[in-house]
């Protein structure tokens, strides 16, 4: 089998998602600069760290924390829009154990009882065929041995692209979008909901306010990447 994979790898070999370098056999992913230059932002062992602080005032929320720093034109931003937009789920699944294992040392994330993705809308997500937090939050899931949950949490509304939007626009465009299905299943419930990038927090807002008239329901967040 490694010698095939090694045929294969001479006529097509595979490149580092973050840097498109040629990875050699036993690298996986991101080659070891990349991995060693991944920017982690170490918010898990953080309290009232920057993601927390997004949602200070708007939706109570236990804990938060991301994985990376996003900057433009960096290794972050080239992962994501290969995980987002080429199918790399691999990518997810790799950052989704990294922050898991962090977030399970940590300890501020103890109590979790499930995982839920913010989800897509139908319509978008039966055109790109997969949920690009999808790989991410099982991975997590799993470092943490709890359901990671689809059928919760539905898109209802069809929006553009939150990109290059201004944070009132965000806001609106986000607001009432969601619902939640199964929601007695909630109550007195602890559940980490987690996206790929929070900037302005108004798709997580909006989520995390789907939720609110659920008795006695905690909710924490975990994203791939924060932008600054």
């Amino acid at each position: 089998m490694t010698f095939i994979k090694n045929i294969v790898n001479l006529f097509f070999p595979e490149v580092c998602v973050g840097c498109n370098s040629h990875l050699i056999a036993e690298d996986l992913i991101l080659c070891l600069n990349c991995r060693h230059d991944l920017p982690l932002t170490k918010f898990s062992f953080e309290p009232n760290n920057k993601v927390e602080k997004i949602f200070y005032g708007r939706v109570p929320i236990q804990n938060a924390t991301a994985l990376l720093y996003f900057s433009k034109k960096g290794i972050v931003q080239e992962m994501m829009h290969n995980l987002k937009y080429r199918n790399q789920q691999k990518i997810g699944a790799l950052l989704g154990n990294l922050l898991g294992e962090e977030m399970v040392l940590s300890k501020r994330f103890s109590n979790i009882d499930f995982i839920i993705p913010v989800p897509l809308h139908q319509k978008k997500l039966k055109k790109r065929g997969y949920n690009q937090v999808t790989s991410f939050g099982q991975s997590v899931a799993n470092q943490f041995e709890i359901p990671f949950k689809e059928d919760i949490l539905y898109k209802i509304s069809n929006t553009k692209t939150q990109t290059n939007k201004l944070r009132l626009d965000r806001w609106i465009n986000a607001e009432e979008l969601f619902i939640v299905k199964q929601p007695k299943e909630l109550e007195n419930k602890h559940i980490l909901i987690v996206d790929d990038i929070v900037t302005t927090g108004a798709t997580l807002e909006a989520c995390a306010k789907a939720f609110e008239k659920i008795n006695n329901l905690q909710i924490s967040i975990a994203c791939i990447s924060y932008t600054q």
